[in-house]
Parts: structure tokens; C-alpha cells; sequence
């Protein structure tokens, strides 16, 4: 059974640091695309970064570059999303999600999603 499980959220001051983790169970988060999504309340679900497979390239929504950082541990078959320096307008759900080769900002693209971790930055 294939399944997505992130964990790390919480509350953080902004300016702090806080690290997401999604764990993947039944396939090899290798041979994926990894995205991280995020979705606060009454706004639409965005796409904020995202790691091909083999970790060959990685995508950031512009508001977090040079802020968060998308890496992979094969050993782990996890994927992070390292948040420094967040800021109150990154408080949201964060899910994690999974799809072929290539990044995509387009969620519809992405064939298996976790549950989500709540993100509350506060200022």
C-alpha cells in the first residue's frame, strides 16, 4: 500500500526554524517526484517545492526561496522540507505528494498525497 506521512509541524516564532519530514511507505521516493504543497485557510492549495526523482532538480515557490530547503535520505525513503526563518504568512497545512519523474506545480498531477501537518508561525 502506498502511503505519504508527514510530521514535523507545529507552532514556531517566526524567524525560527522547523523541519517537515514525509515519510513514504510502498514505493521508493527515488523513482518520484516529491512535492510539497501547502494550503491556508481560505486560500487555494499552492504548489511550494518540489525535488524530481533521483533528486536530479528541485523547485521553491518564489516566497520561500532562499528560506526552505527540499532534500531526500534514500536510507529513510523520506523527504524534508527544512523552514528557516518562516514567516506568519506561511502558516498553513502543509501535505506532501508524490507523481512520476518531474516536478509539477499542477497537484491534480500528483497521484498519492499524505494527510497533512498544520504549520502555525507566529509572529
Amino acid at each position: 500500500e502506498v502511503q505519504l506521512v508527514e510530521s514535523g509541524g507545529g507552532l514556531v516564532q517566526a524567524g525560527g526554524s522547523l523541519r517537515l519530514s514525509c515519510a513514504a511507505s510502498g514505493f521508493t521516493v527515488d523513482d518520484y517526484a516529491i512535492g510539497w504543497f501547502r494550503q491556508a485557510p481560505g486560500k487555494e492549495r499552492a504548489a511550494v517545492s518540489c525535488i524530481s526523482s533521483s533528486g536530479g532538480s528541485t523547485y521553491y515557490m518564489d516566497s520561500v526561496k532562499g528560506r526552505f530547503t527540499i532534500s531526500s535520505d534514500n536510507a529513510k525513503n523520506t523527504v524534508y522540507l527544512q523552514m528557516n526563518s518562516p514567516k506568519p504568512e506561511d502558516t498553513a497545512v502543509y501535505y506532501c505528494a508524490a507523481t512520476g519523474d518531474y516536478c509539477s506545480g499542477y497537484g491534480p498531477y500528483y497521484d498519492y498525497w499524505g494527510q497533512g501537518t498544520q504549520v502555525t508561525v507566529s509572529s
